[in-house]
């Protein structure tokens, strides 16, 4: 059975050959932990550590190469920037597009009575009008925390004139680019960021276990370690280090999943972010028309590919999402995400709660071919 991979959106597959092989390299020729030794190949994986620091700073024009820290995933990265940061008092401004690694913690500062917070309902397409932020600042508003693009609906947010008004209002920005980061541009300072979370294994093409965010001196000013242990510096102080980027990555990283990112950001810059993002959007045009052609197929979302990265979420009138996922994955071989996504409150917006949806994401490496079978897929799956 031929097999076609939609599911991008949750984790980018196949990877670039140059990204296994940095995996493969590392674990074969160096093997030892960034920062615990003295020795040769101890300081070749610091070596590779920084070198990725390196590039992701330049990536997104950050702060500095030691304000870049390396997490295990987005999750972590958020939960440590929002638990980190956010004080009694404080009231936090996001949106009603989040994914539940933003909604969650958030809802749980508020229901503990710490945070005031409000989630700004953004319409039908999941488009957030920048006014409505504006007018949902109050006096102890300290920062606002969203998506840069949607993983339900591909959603583009304003971000940078997000960034605009909270230096306006003296704000912290944070931004969760898990969508977005590695098609669509992110610029650090143009942003007036304070906290731009990333993830890997994503569209920068990295494994799986890599993630991490870039934080601002003012940020970091205010940000607490919810994490503490060995850094493999100061260690004859039982406190910890208050210097970047040690103050956030405690306990020994993840060296060879760090490899495989910078393989993945230097295939990016390789390629021509552009190029990747024409691809995509080339295909999901392809895929939106095709699916435009087929009777009772609902489509949520903004549907301009302009305005959005490549994901689409559909439905069948006739059929439970789960059963349509099904069916794509054991006739076709179509990989697709079926439910709810993590994102309950997007669903609640795009109206397709409480069922969930199907949701096709498309890479770098899928084809028309791809796109062509998928389409007859469906429509033979809609004729049942």
């Amino acid at each position: 059975m031929r097999k076609v991979y939609l599911d991008n959106s949750a984790t980018t597959f196949p990877k670039p050959d140059s990204v296994i092989d940095a995996v493969a390299d590392f674990m074969r020729y160096v093997g030892a932990s960034p920062g615990r030794g003295g020795y040769s190949n101890s300081l070749e994986a610091g070596r590779i550590v920084f070198q990725t620091r390196k590039l992701i700073n330049g990536f997104f024009n950050g702060p500095g190469i030691e304000n870049v820290i390396f997490t295990q995933n987005i999750t972590e990265s958020l939960n440590m920037a929002i638990n980190g940061i956010f004080k009694d008092g404080w009231h936090i401004i996001t949106t009603s597009m989040e994914h539940n690694s933003v909604m969650r913690p958030l809802r749980t500062l508020q229901e503990e009575g710490k945070i005031e917070l409000t989630i700004i309902k953004c319409d039908k397409n999941g488009f957030l009008n920048v006014g409505d932020v504006e007018k949902s600042i109050k006096d102890n508003t300290k920062a606002i925390v969203m998506t840069h693009a949607s993983n339900l609906v591909g959603t583009i947010m304003p971000a940078k004139e997000v960034g605009r008004i909270c230096r306006e209002h003296g704000l912290l920005f944070i931004l969760d680019t898990a969508q977005s980061a590695g098609v669509v541009d992110i610029d650090f300072q143009k942003f007036n960021l304070d906290i731009l979370a990333f993830t890997g294994h994503k569209a920068l093409l990295g494994p799986q276990g890599t993630g991490g965010f870039l934080i601002s001196p003012r940020a970091d000013a205010v940000m607490l370690p919810i994490i503490q242990g060995g850094t493999g510096s100061k260690s004859d102080e039982d406190i910890q280090p208050d210097m970047l980027p040690d103050k956030y990555e405690s306990g020994t990283l993840n060296a060879a999943g760090i490899a495989g990112l910078k393989a993945g950001i230097e295939f990016i810059e390789a390629t021509g972010i552009e190029k990747i993002r024409e691809h995509e959007s080339k295909l999901l045009k392809m895929l939106i028309e095709g699916l435009h052609g087929i009777e009772n197929i609902i489509i949520y979302g903004p549907m301009d590919v302009s305005k959005m990265t490549a994901v689409v979420s559909i439905n069948l009138k006739s059929m439970d999402p789960s059963e349509f996922a099904y069916m794509l994955d054991r006739k076709y071989g179509i990989m697709a995400r079926s439910g709810l996504h993590c994102a309950p409150y997007a669903h609640r917006t795009v109206g397709s709660y409480p069922i969930g949806s199907v949701r096709l994401s498309i890479g770098y490496f899928n084809t028309e071919d791809d796109i062509r079978y998928t389409l007859g897929a469906i429509r033979e799956i809609a004729k049942l």
